[in-house]
C-alpha cells in the first residue's frame, strides 16, 4: 500500500517525520533510482526506496515498550562519556529500540521504547498535548505553598509555560513530602526548574504517567510490553 514517503521513514524508524521531509529536500531520498520529491507516495512492498544509498525496510512487527529507568542512567543508545544508558536495561527485548522523549540522569520512571518511528513522533509531538505526571520528593516550603506556587507559575525564565496541575501526595518524613505534577509540554528539566523557581529541592522525581500510559507497579530497572489498550492508545495518536 503506498504512503507518504517522510511516513515511510519515520516508520521505519530513521528519522522523525519532519527530519525525514529535510531528507527528501536534500536529495537523499530516491523511489526506482529516481530522486524522490517532496509530496510523493510509495509502496515499500513494491517500490525500491532508499534513504543515503541504503535500502528502505520497515519490519513486519514493531516493539512498544515501557521501561522503568532507574536513577544513574542515560536516556541514549550510546554515552561518549561511558554513562550507563537505557539501551543497557532493554537489550534483551530483540529489537534495537529508541527512548521516545527524554529523563535527565537523576531522574527516574515511565520512559516508552520502540522501533517505531512514526508513533515516537506522535508521543512527543506538541500538538498532542500528551499529559505527563511526575511525582516529585521535595523540601523548603509548606506543602500548601508548593502547590499554590508551583501551580501559579506562568513562565519559567522567561519563557511563557502553561499552568500545571498539582496535587498534595504525602508526608515522607524529614520535612519531605510528595507532590504529583502534570504538565501538557516538554521543556528541558521542566519540572526541576519549575520547582527551583518556586525554592524548593527536589529529593526525588518520577514520572508515572504519559497520557493513558500508567507506569502502576512495574519495577524499577525492569520493563514490559504495552498492552493492547496501551498500544491502540498509542497508535490512534498517529
Amino acid at each position: 500500500m503506498k504512503e507518504r514517503l517522510q511516513k515511510l521513514i519515520s516508520s521505519a524508524g530513521l528519522a522523525s517525520r519532519r527530519a525525514a521531509e529535510e531528507l527528501i529536500k536534500q536529495g537523499r531520498v530516491t523511489v526506482n533510482g529516481a530522486r524522490a520529491e517532496l509530496g510523493m507516495s510509495a509502496d515499500p512492498d513494491a517500490d525500491d526506496i532508499r534513504v543515503n544509498g541504503r535500502r528502505l525496510r520497515i519490519a513486519a512487527d514493531r516493539v512498544y515498550i515501557m521501561l522503568n529507568k532507574p536513577r544513574g542512567y542515560v536516556t541514549t543508545l550510546s554515552d561518549e562519556k561511558g554513562r550507563k544508558t537505557v539501551a543497557e536495561l532493554v537489550k534483551d527485548a530483540g529489537r534495537r529500540l529508541y527512548p521516545v522523549g527524554r529523563l535527565d540522569l537523576n531522574s527516574e520512571g515511565l520512559l516508552i521504547m520502540t522501533d517505531d518511528g512514526e508513533a515516537a513522533n506522535a508521543l512527543t509531538h506538541p500538538s498532542h498535548e500528551v499529559a505527563k505526571t511526575y511525582r516529585v520528593t521535595v523540601s523548603g516550603l509548606s506543602p500548601e505553598a508548593a502547590v499554590i506556587g508551583l501551580g501559579g507559575l506562568r513562565e519559567l525564565e522567561g519563557e511563557p509555560i502553561r499552568p500545571a496541575q498539582v496535587s498534595f501526595v504525602g508526608e515522607t518524613g524529614e520535612g519531605r513530602y510528595q507532590l504529583d505534577v502534570t504538565i501538557h509540554e516538554g521543556k528541558n528539566r521542566q519540572v526541576r526548574r519549575m520547582c527551583a523557581a518556586c525554592g524548593l529541592e527536589v529529593r526525588r522525581l518520577v514520572r508515572i504517567a504519559e497520557g493513558e500510559l500508567l507506569l502502576d507497579g512495574l519495577r524499577t530497572g525492569k520493563w514490559r510490553h504495552l498492552t493492547a489498550g496501551e498500544l491502540a492508545w498509542l497508535l490512534n495518536l498517529r
